[in-house]
């Protein structure tokens, strides 16, 4: 019975630490784009990049995914069930996306990309006590 108690608490714990980090991941998204659609040369420009978008489209991208990642963070803290299995594509997505993202702000990506690291972790730890 009390293998149970703490394989609850632990999962309560993972939950709350995936949801807290995926409101931060979206608030970073967000900030992110809303600097690169204010003022296009805040980022340093790239010659002959692969994934050569323009800063603004970038940046709107960035606010979008934001607002969603957000949104699915605080599903998550509400106990939403949905809400891991769409946080675990989104940090996945958040992920690729700051891969991408990477020669116009390395260390902001990088940091982002940890942070979805962490929270495909909890996730998935989560989903894997909640199937027990």
């Amino acid at each position: 019975m009390t293998a149970s108690k703490t394989e609850s608490a632990w999962a309560e714990g993972i939950g709350i630490f995936a949801g807290a980090a995926l409101l931060t991941v979206g608030l970073f998204q967000f900030l992110e784009g809303v600097a690169a659609a204010a003022k296009d040369d805040v980022f340093v420009r790239t010659t002959n990049y692969v994934f050569e978008f323009d800063l603004t489209t970038w940046g709107w991208i960035h606010i979008v995914l934001g607002i969603i990642v957000a949104i699915v963070g605080g599903a998550i803290l509400a106990g939403q069930g949905w809400a891991l299995v769409a946080g675990i594509v989104l940090a996945i997505l958040s992920a690729l996306m700051n891969f991408v993202w990477l020669p116009y702000y390395p260390f902001w990506a990088i940091l982002i990309i940890a942070f979805d690291i962490a929270v495909i972790w909890a996730l998935s730890t989560m989903l894997g006590t909640r199937r027990h």
